[in-house]
């Protein structure tokens, strides 16, 4: 296995500033975690336009992840690096598609969207395990996204 470097010439590269998180996936502590707080001001944002840019963006940011993700892996020769961030971003964008920009439901959806990365239960585990490359990468994140969407819906309509 290859390894990488923290070395800040690697956030110069457009391919790896992206899959990195802008910089949040050099992180020596939960990578993944700190990718997925840098979600929530990006998708904050774009929640402000409405539920077709958040979608639009969400699809987008899978379509192009896909990429990002398996061109700074194959750059940097290790697959699913941990390091590579965009995943979360993604996957953080897609949990909050039909939930409200109140905290207490930016917050739900941060627990609810790393309980499922971390966990991976089926199929999330399957998708991380079974395929490669950028689709690999994105598809686990996608699947804890939209596993994570679906619990804040029924939230928000229960309550």
């Amino acid at each position: 296995m290859k390894q990488w470097s923290a070395d800040p010439a690697l956030m110069r590269q457009p391919v790896h500033l992206l899959a990195f998180g802008f910089g949040s996936g050099l992180s020596p502590w939960a990578p993944g975690t700190c990718g997925t707080l840098v979600a929530i001001p990006i998708t904050l944002f774009v929640m402000q336009f409405g539920f077709a840019a958040h979608l639009s963006f969400a699809i987008l940011a899978a379509a192009v992840g896909i990429y990002i993700c398996g061109e700074s892996a194959r750059r940097l020769g290790v697959h699913d690096h941990s390091g590579i961030v965009w995943d979360e971003i993604t996957g953080f964008a897609i949990t909050m598609l039909g939930s409200p920009s109140e905290f207490y439901w930016v917050l739900a959806g941060f627990a609810l969207f790393r309980l499922f990365d971390i966990w991976k239960p089926w199929p999330i585990r399957e998708a991380d395990h079974s395929l490669h490359g950028g689709l690999g990468i994105m598809l686990d994140d996608v699947i804890a996204g939209l596993f994570a969407a679906a619990i804040l819906l029924g939230m928000r309509y229960i309550l």
